[in-house]
């Protein structure tokens, strides 16, 4: 059970209160003491002694109700020291604070208890229901050759009769496949002709059958044989989108098992070579691939390297605060694994689950999927990428999860990409004693370059846009943030834990809407405009709001663009996250300076942490605008995103109310390191004694029109464009940067 615990934990809604959610009218709204009332029925007339008097029953009141359910949430079993504190400032006995807590958690078992019975008795008649529809069903099957009954007997489903029928059914099995082999021969894709037989050697390979999701049996075709442990289902277990286009050809999956089977055979490789496979930077530098040796060690299944694509490829090692099965519980969940990287994933789809693997473990889990993948500037074209993802669990405490692109109308020999293709990539996970997970993460693609702008081939060369670094450093900074808002010490002013949870959910809206205006993701139908002054490193983009409540409706414009910035990331990032010196670039601002209400931290440090911040009054008069930020920081990047929030609404959602219908149109910047490139060891430069600079990206999105159906003004294009050029040009005059521009 601890497992479920730990899964249930990652990607999410979850609540430490849950155990106090209940009605106060429940009959626990009073504590009595159980021994002074025990007894009190029993007649003693027959010892000559009157009955006891029955002790005065005392009900809470409401404030006392209050407190101590809200302790209950954060701690359901105080020690002796917090409850002298609750009786001393509740003006109740220590006794009765003891039995309300035990009547509270009592209760809390109870309807525990009732909930799972509810639960299990359902399952069960749901059970006996589809097994009366297979008796049916059974029962009067017929025969397609001699048209009588197919089972003209009644089933026995006596252990020893299904164990006889188990196997004569074997019997028919071998000798089908014998005919095949025979009369047909073997078939090998060239997926697995040039596959390594390894892969089928680790993985217990020993079933030629493909149970199809028609619930048919075919036969593998390959020489890598199905592994044993696939249970192909109906992928009810997972929440299946819808992808961007139908795929209507039918597909091969059982080439699509060959691939996943070699692939993970060469991810495993990749992660536990070193040299001469892997070249070591000088000192703490990165590792590169040796492209040579790797040609020599892995044959391509995926088709030859298409002409003018580059190789880019990644190795990263890390500690995450985590078990090895609540990380693989996510990354098998799609819209769970978007939500974990939401700075480089704008869209995740699951097409269809092929395998669905054994119980929670997702062992031989396999799932073909679509997914945009994106680096937060307009001047870096989306990743759209089909792709297999296929799991497996090689000990008790080891697992392994790898991607690799396919082309779904040949998945064995996919050799039509768009603009990137995904060779094997993914992570090995190792749960370690202390609770923590140790993280071997491989990137390896090839994309085309020349659809990316000069100023990003650097950093996309090296690795550090899509590469095992980013991968890593958001893996541990989103499992830090997690733990920080678990933590009871969780710092926050005049908000309780459902407020923060509420307001933390709202600036998870604000940064994913922020990310997919700069992206100009499929999931938000944007429009690209190309009109007036607008300069070809800027991407100006519209689309109507008409009934999402969580945007103002209207016409939205969208502005982005990315300059060089020479000065470091952590400099940029402190000036920009600075309250005080935000109205030396910020509009919204008007020239006061702006102050801190309070914030929630996220993470280590002082830079990751949702804000509410404030004007300062003009005059004696307050402002009711007010500001939420969010803003974080590591070592591949770093985020600042605000949105002008009413304070009125900002109120509802400190006091847990539903931040779903909060109007938001959010703005920041995104600042990615620069690269330096001189030498084998390619670092991010993040150091403040570094002079190379980073990479800023700025992004607005504005309401220029409350009125859907009216149209888009080539003065409101510019106007914004405009917007994005002063505050480019007022970030350099603060920092007395001398020099803007790209990087040649």
């Amino acid at each position: 059970m601890a497992s479920h615990g730990e899964l249930r934990l990652i990607g999410e809604n979850y609540d430490p209160g849950f155990i106090g959610m209940m009605k106060e009218d429940d009959g626990y709204g009073s504590s009595d003491d159980f021994e002074g009332a025990l007894g009190n029925d029993q007649d003693t007339a027959d010892n000559g002694r009157p009955p006891k008097k029955k002790k005065k029953f005392h009900r809470h009141n409401p404030h006392q109700i209050h407190e101590l359910e809200s302790f209950f949430k954060e701690c359901p079993h105080p020690d002796e020291k917090q409850r002298r504190e609750l009786s001393r400032r509740l003006a109740l006995e220590s006794k009765q604070i003891k039995f309300w807590f035990q009547n509270r958690r009592t209760q809390m078992k109870t309807q525990l208890e009732r909930h799972e019975n509810v639960f299990l008795k359902q399952e069960n008649d749901k059970l006996r229901a589809e097994n009366d529809l297979l008796r049916q069903a059974i029962a009067s099957a017929i025969c397609n050759n001699c048209g009588v009954p197919a089972v003209p007997d009644e089933i026995s489903y006596e252990p020893s009769h299904l164990m006889i029928e188990n196997s004569r059914l074997k019997d028919e099995l071998n000798r089908a496949r014998a005919l095949t082999n025979k009369f047909l021969g073997r078939h090998l894709s060239s997926s697995s002709a040039n596959a390594s037989p390894s892969p089928s050697q680790g993985l217990n390979s020993n079933v030629e059958v493909v149970v199809r999701r028609t619930g048919f049996c075919g036969l593998n075709n390959g020489s890598i044989s199905l592994p044993m442990g696939f249970e192909f289902g109906h992928g009810a277990t997972m929440p299946l989108m819808n992808p961007s286009f139908a795929y209507e050809m039918p597909y091969d999956k059982s080439a699509l098992v060959d691939v996943a089977l070699a692939a993970m055979d060469e991810l495993i490789k990749m992660a536990q070579m070193g040299n001469p496979l892997w070249i070591k930077g000088f000192g703490d530098g990165m590792e590169t691939l040796n492209l040579e040796e790797y040609k020599r060690t892995f044959s391509s299944f995926i088709g030859m390297k298409p002409s003018g694509f580059t190789t880019e490829a990644t190795r990263e090692t890390a500690m995450v605060p985590l078990r090895g099965l609540a990380l693989v519980d996510t990354l098998m969940d799609a819209n769970r694994w978007a939500e974990m990287f939401p700075c480089m994933i704008s869209r995740a789809v699951t097409i269809d689950v092929l395998s669905s693997g054994k119980g929670v473990t997702r062992d031989n889990a396999l799932q073909l999927m679509e997914a945009e993948f994106q680096v937060l500037s307009p001047l870096v074209p989306i990743r759209q990428i089909q792709f297999i993802r296929f799991c497996k669990q090689h000990s008790d405490s080891v697992w392994a999860i790898v991607d690799v692109s396919i082309n779904l109308s040949n998945a064995a020999n996919a050799l039509m990409f768009a603009n990137c293709r995904r060779l094997p990539s993914g992570c090995v996970i190792q749960d370690m004693d202390n609770k923590y997970s140790k993280v071997t993460w491989v990137e390896h693609s090839e994309y085309d370059e020349s659809t990316v702008h000069h100023l990003f081939r650097p950093l996309l060369s090296s690795g550090f846009g899509f590469g095992a670094q980013r991968w890593i450093a958001t893996l541990r900074r989103q499992y830090s943030s997690l733990a920080q808002l678990m933590s009871p010490d969780i710092h926050g002013e005049d908000i309780n834990t459902v407020g923060k949870k509420s307001m933390l959910k709202l600036a998870q809206r604000m940064a994913y809407n922020f990310s997919a205006g700069i992206g100009a993701s499929s999931v938000n139908k944007w429009d690209k405009l190309n009109v007036g002054n607008v300069g070809e490193d800027v991407r100006v983009m519209t689309r109507k709001n008409v009934n999402d409540p969580g945007e103002p409706l209207g016409i939205v414009l969208s502005a982005a663009t990315s300059v060089w910035m020479p000065i470091t990331q952590q400099t940029l990032f402190g000036f920009l996250r600075n309250e005080r010196m935000r109205n030396q670039w910020d509009i919204l601002s008007s020239g006061r300076p702006m102050q801190a209400m309070f914030s929630v931290a996220k993470g280590p440090g002082q830079g990751n942490c949702v804000s509410i911040l404030r004007g300062a009054a003009v005059n004696g008069s307050d402002t009711n605008m007010l500001i939420l930020q969010e803003t974080w920081s590591d070592a591949c990047g770093a985020l600042i995103v605000y949105a002008p929030v009413d304070a009125s609404s900002i109120r509802v959602v400190m006091n847990g109310g539903d931040s779903s219908h909060v109007a938001l149109l959010p703005s920041g910047f995104a600042i990615l390191p620069g690269v330096q490139t001189d030498g084998p060891s390619m670092q991010p430069d993040i150091d403040e004694n570094t002079s190379d600079g980073c990479i800023l990206t700025v992004g607005f999105q504005i309401l220029v029109n409350s009125v859907p159906t009216a149209k888009l003004t080539v003065e409101s294009v510019e106007t914004v464009n405009h917007l994005l050029t002063c505050t480019v040009e007022k970030i350099k005059a603060a920092l007395s940067v001398t020099q803007l521009g790209s990087v040649e």
